[in-house]
């Protein structure tokens, strides 16, 4: 999702350190992380071996036993579903509550940083870094496919006409990917900002919780900690990598370029995967920033054109009443569990509400570390408001140009966005492009998007992998950020090797599950770490307003006296001058 973030600078770096003092960044805090810098050390082995051993394990297993392993992961999303569905909708509501309250809160004053630091980016940039971290193969696979598929085939319990259930997919869409997504990414971001840049902790999830464990975070709990996130992280990435190429060989397949294939599907990986490799060794993180910011660009373009030859009046005026529609019904909508719908209910949540919270939570330790990172020097408010509010707006809009756009054609032609019947979530976007005018290349420009959007999702991907498992390291060694790249690669075959785009949900569902709980301490160590340091900024500011009180008195009253004293003995001023510079009894000279 994010762009390169080897130009990010201001990391700590710490094989495996003594913390610093509280309040004190170490040297490397405040240090340009410079991608040119020589990327020394070693992964730290109580987190790199276990972390790479257990999914080494899962991709082993699935391709030697796939059956098996498919069979599981289905049986698994059954039960973790009907056990923990509740769980996941009431935890990642806690969360939005949760980033509101730090946003509008007494902590909003706190600066990520030292206090007399400037925010590291100018606010224009930081809205538009912060909006390419949301930006990526998800929206571009899921901007026509979501709101489609709950127009075609609705919510169990949503009934009306056709205009009162398209209304009904385009708010659900924007559930999916507004607020809530991005209380998520708070949580995570702005535990880790805290750490990193007030206290000068190392770019690692277990300094996030050190206000809650203390020292132990150096110890076993922490590599625990690590390992969770980087499993998590992984699993997360290659679930991306997954959708992306499954809608790159669709859209090769739509343009008839080749014919779609499980063989294609893992040739896509291995050939773009390779790309993110050459990325790494060459160490062209310019380049790659450069493409990343100038993929950004064309997305954009795109977006506008799509508005443009699309309906370009309904579909500003779509936007603009599912924004309403939206916020009129975000808390229904947040605590909507399909309770009453039984097993199709529980069949609905798997696929989409609960699938979306756990792609998100497994997505956190990512796209923390990246909004931490660019952050320094915000205040906690800033920090908050700007994280939930412009990604939320500018995906909101994505989902109304591309999602309305394909309802507008399926409600004035019925069946032309269909495939037999039902809708193809590969093929809705170039099945949107066919017609537009440019049609053809606006598909030739939506495969190149995801192209992109994939190499820059496994290099950064790695990336931030690699300095979890190297103790915060913002400079690994090559050699294991290419090993990152590589098991990424590996993993998102073994997923789609094991049943496609079910294995991608299943498996974002339930590697969320452990790390959901990290995120949970990570929220109590944030409150305990705000509260004790606006504590300590009212203990200041008390002795600084007693002090000045003290001064102000002891001025007024000194000079009260000298002007009495010289009425009264105007022939002796001196005597109370000498009296009044005379030290106290006990006060130093």
């Amino acid at each position: 999702m994010t762009p390169a973030e080897d130009d990010v600078p201001g990391t700590p770096s710490a094989d495996r350190p003594a913390p610093a003092d509280a309040g004190t960044p170490t040297r490397a805090a405040t240090a340009a992380d410079d991608f040119g810098s020589p990327r020394t050390g070693r992964p730290d082995p109580r987190v790199f071996y276990p972390a790479a051993g257990i999914i080494l394990l899962f991709v082993l297993a699935t391709i030697l036993f796939t059956d098996t392993v498919t069979a599981l992961m289905n049986t698994l999303q059954r039960d973790v579903i009907g056990v923990f569905g509740w769980y996941y909708v009431i935890v990642v509501a806690g969360f939005v509550v949760f980033s509101l309250w730090m946003g509008m809160s007494r902590f909003g004053d706190i600066v990520l940083g030292k206090d007399e630091d400037e925010p590291l980016f100018r606010l224009p940039v930081w809205f538009a870094m912060l909006f390419a971290t949301g930006m990526g193969i998800g929206l571009v696979y899921w901007g026509v496919a979501e709101p489609l598929s709950h127009y075609v085939s609705p919510k169990p319990g949503v009934e009306g006409s056709d205009p009162a259930l398209a209304q009904a997919a385009m708010g659900q869409s924007y559930l999916h990917w507004g607020v809530h997504a991005w209380a998520i990414y708070v949580v995570a971001g702005l535990a880790l900002a805290y750490a990193i840049h007030r206290k000068g902790r190392p770019v690692s999830i277990r300094w996030a919780l050190e206000p809650l464990f203390g020292d132990r975070v150096r110890g076993r709990l922490g590599d625990v900690i690590d390992v969770v996130a980087i499993i998590g992280t992984v699993f997360g990435v290659a679930t991306s990598l997954g959708f992306g190429v499954l809608q790159i060989a669709a859209g090769l397949g739509y343009l008839d370029v080749v014919q779609p294939s499980t063989a294609l599907e893992i040739g896509l990986i291995a050939a773009i995967s390779a790309l993110a490799t050459i990325s790494v060794v060459s160490g062209l993180g310019k380049g790659i920033k450069w493409l990343s910011n100038g993929n950004m660009i064309l997305a954009g373009v795109v977006m506008v054109l799509v508005l443009a030859l699309g309906p370009t009046l309904f579909l500003l005026r779509e936007w603009v009443q599912s924004l309403g529609y939206y916020v009129q019904n975000i808390v229904r909508l947040s605590f909507d569990t399909t309770a009453f719908q039984g097993e199709a209910g529980l069949e609905w949540q798997s696929s989409w509400t609960i699938f979306y919270w756990g792609w998100w939570i497994s997505w956190a330790p990512f796209v923390g570390v990246f909004i931490a990172r660019i952050s320094r020097g915000r205040t906690v408010r800033e920090f908050v408001l700007g994280t939930l509010l412009v990604p939320t707006v500018v995906t909101t809009l994505w989902f109304s140009v591309f999602g309305g756009s394909a309802l507008y054609r399926e409600l004035t032609e019925p069946g032309s966005m269909l495939v037999d019947g039902a809708v193809d979530t590969d093929t809705t976007l170039f099945q949107l492009f066919d017609g537009l005018p440019l049609g053809n290349l606006l598909s030739v420009v939506g495969i190149l998007l995801i192209v992109v959007f994939f190499v820059t999702s496994s290099d950064s991907g790695s990336l931030v992998v690699d300095m979890l498992a190297s103790g915060g390291n913002p400079n690994p060694p090559t050699w294991s950020r290419i090993f990152w790249a590589g098991v990424s690669g590996l993993l998102a075959i073994a997923l789609l090797l094991a049943g496609g785009l079910q294995a991608l949900q299943t498996a974002a569902i339930l590697i969320a599950l452990p790390f959901s709980v990290v995120m949970i301490g990570m929220a109590v160590s944030t409150v305990r770490a705000l509260r004790a340091e606006h504590a300590a900024i009212l203990r200041a500011e008390r002795r600084a307003a007693r002090s000045a009180l003290t001064e102000h008195v002891t001025t007024r009253v000194s000079e009260s006296i000298s002007e009495q004293w010289e009425e009264l003995y105007p022939d002796r001023p001196e005597r109370w001058r000498a009296l009044a510079r005379r030290p106290r009894k006990g006060s130093p000279p």
